[in-house]
């Protein structure tokens, strides 16, 4: 789907729901799942299941082969890494690639926590924490602007906080 601007500003995120929501220094009680393309679940459905669900209505053709990149403030809890993992073992025509700007601590990395993600790696999936990079992808890509022209400005230990959290990220996925 190649729709217009003013097609995507009603699904863009204002510059202040994005810096409350995807600052890796803070902890937001939210998960905001950023993906393209864009084209109702169960109430306590997280972001996950939404975005599965879209996936499954756009009816893809499982002769060929779809990837979609998702930019999430939080990474997936067990529950739904294990869903998402689910999708991909029944769906080998989509891969997904997620960049989250933080690790789930609800579980605080419980043994299911780390499980579900290494199931989600296993199952295709490319789990990486967000760099500068991909914030400001982010940024350009679901924020509506206050400003035209207006830049991904990073908060002070962005780098420092990506490295953290990517190191945790990679000791979970390696099964440490």
């Amino acid at each position: 789907m190649d729709a217009g601007r003013e097609a995507w500003d009603r699904h863009l995120l204002d510059e202040d729901t994005f810096n409350e929501n995807f600052r890796n220094d803070d902890w937001p009680s939210r998960t905001y799942l950023c993906y393209k393309p864009a084209q109702g679940p169960e109430p306590s459905c997280h972001a996950e299941c939404y975005l599965l669900e879209q996936i499954q209505s756009w009816n893809l053709d499982p002769k060929l082969h779809y990837g979609v990149t998702c930019f999430l403030s939080w990474s997936p809890c067990a529950k739904c890494a294990q869903k998402m993992a689910r999708f991909l073992q029944e769906n080998s025509h989509v891969s997904l690639k997620l960049f989250a700007s933080r690790l789930y601590t609800r579980q605080q990395y419980d043994e299911n926590y780390k499980e579900g993600l290494r199931t989600l790696k296993r199952a295709g999936a490319s789990i990486a924490i967000m760099t500068y990079r991909e914030f400001e992808l982010c940024w350009k890509t679901f924020v509506l602007h206050d400003q035209e022209g207006s830049c991904f400005q990073p908060w002070p230990f962005l780098h420092e906080e990506s490295q953290k959290f990517s190191e945790k990220l990679q000791a979970i996925l390696q099964g440490a």
